[in-house]
């Protein structure tokens, strides 16, 4: 069966798995002590940190190793501001952040101190000029990710890395879903990864500070992991991430080039298969093994599961699942549609016949779904000039099909006026336009709740 997301996790690489069973026996004891099983186990941790510091591009001593790659952000965000706590309180971060930034920002915020959110354009790239223009009196750290654990966009992470140089302020790199793929650029001041995006063991972080940079630990603290990581590390996870980081290291080239090759023809033959398709993300500065689609009058709920029932295991950044109730922050700040949205992410290996067979299946079923939805636009010869659609209560995507089904019986110049109350028609209904070459007018509060989105047809 398919298994096509390795962004929220990777398999667990051959090499991880032979160093965890390896390390297992060896690495157990307290690498702290000064008797032979510890003095061994020390030499296990040395090497693990030694294989990945060279793959980060840092010294040995500048990485820590944390429990989650969670972790590792919550502890170099804190860290870093409480160090800077003097410079000011403000936190420069970009509105595609993962999640655990994001959390670390609003605990941030809830302290007292102040965020600011950098925008995105609709590859989901920051503009380093508009990044750069945020640098001013007061920043203590900005953030910013390598590449999107949505839509597999790549940010320019070193004109951004110059600009922050150039301001004297820190840049910490959320590198969790590119470190497998190859080094980030340089610049950074402190970056964050986690072992189960490239391969290795689920539960190990890691966690680099460069010398220099003013960090104060947060929270208790002990001798372990330079007072950085308390608590006694689970050294044959380490060293199954360590192993397995150098070996996807050293297998990048050749897999990238070749699941690359694989998620161009996804990219292409989507939307050649399915009508009413949008490929989002930037299409040439992006993860190689990452693709992300959205498909127009479709439940993402009730895609995600006939996919799965074909064997194809696949997440989604959407609305309209039962996990979320909203759209994906990132779909949102790229103001895309988030309808029907699947995010196919390769894990190395991923065979060309399992590629086919998705592109094979992936029309029916999106037919399928769209025919139990009633995703069929109607037309009358007697045209109207306005007209209004009551969606209140009716959730993504029915407030766009009941757009589409009667923006073609209004004349040209006239409008629909859809009522919704559903958070995912603020970016459907825009993207919506933007696709069909409709204009947007605009959205109004209705009383009681809700909004009512104008669409004024053009063609």
């Amino acid at each position: 069966m398919p298994y096509f997301d390795a962004a929220s996790a990777a398999p667990l690489h051959p090499v991880a798995r032979q160093a965890l069973l390896a390390s297992l026996d060896e690495g157990w004891a307290d690498p702290a002590r000064l008797y032979r099983e510890g003095r061994r186990a020390r030499l296990l941790l040395d090497a693990a940190r030694e294989a990945a510091a060279d793959a980060v591009g840092c010294r040995p001593d500048e990485l820590v190793f944390t429990p989650s790659g969670t972790r590792a952000v919550h502890s170099g965000v804190s860290g870093a501001l409480a160090g800077r706590r003097r410079v000011g309180r403000r936190l420069l971060v970009s509105a595609v952040e993962h999640s655990s930034v994001l959390h670390a920002a609003e605990a941030h915020a809830a302290a007292g101190g102040e965020v600011t959110e950098i925008p995105v354009g609709r590859t989901g790239a920051v503009d380093p000029a508009a990044f750069a223009a945020e640098l001013g009196e007061g920043v203590a750290l900005a953030c910013l990710q390598s590449a999107n654990h949505e839509v597999g966009t790549e940010q320019p992470v070193a004109e951004v890395a110059e600009a922050c140089r150039a301001a004297g302020v820190p840049l910490l790199v959320d590198a969790a879903q590119s470190l497998g793929w190859g080094p980030v650029p340089e610049g950074w001041s402190l970056l964050a990864a986690s072992a189960h995006k490239w391969g290795g063991p689920a539960g190990v972080g890691l966690l680099a500070v460069r010398k220099g940079v003013r960090f104060a630990p947060q929270g208790p603290s002990d001798e372990r992991e330079s007072g950085r990581a308390p608590g006694f590390e689970n050294l044959p996870a380490i060293v199954a991430a360590a192993a397995s980081l150098r070996a996807v290291r050293a297998e990048a080239a050749a897999e990238g080039a070749r699941l690359r090759a694989l998620v161009d023809r996804i990219r292409a033959r989507v939307p050649e298969l399915v009508p009413d398709v949008e490929v989002v993300g930037d299409p040439v500065r992006r993860l190689p093994h990452l693709v992300t689609f959205s498909c127009l009058y479709v439940d993402g709920e009730t895609l995600l599961a006939e996919l799965d029932r074909e064997g194809f295991s696949v997440s989604s950044g959407s609305s309209c699942t039962s996990s979320t109730l909203t759209p994906s922050h990132v779909l949102r700040a790229m103001g895309v549609l988030s309808e029907g949205n699947v995010r196919v992410s390769l894990p190395a290996g991923t065979e060309e016949a399992d590629v086919d067979r998705f592109l094979t299946v992936l029309p029916g079923l999106v037919a399928s779904v769209r025919e139990r939805l009633g995703a069929v636009p109607v037309t009358t010869d007697a045209l109207a000039g306005e007209l209004v659609v009551d969606a209140l209560g009716k959730r993504c995507p029915i407030p766009v099909i009941e757009l589409a089904k009667v923006i073609g019986s209004v004349r040209v110049g006239g409008t629909v006026t859809v009522l919704s109350d559903d958070e995912a028609a603020r970016l459907d209904i825009p993207a919506w336009c933007e696709m069909r070459e409709q204009e947007y007018v605009g959205e109004a509060a209705v009383p009681g709740g809700g909004h009512a989105y104008t669409v004024r047809r053009t063609s």
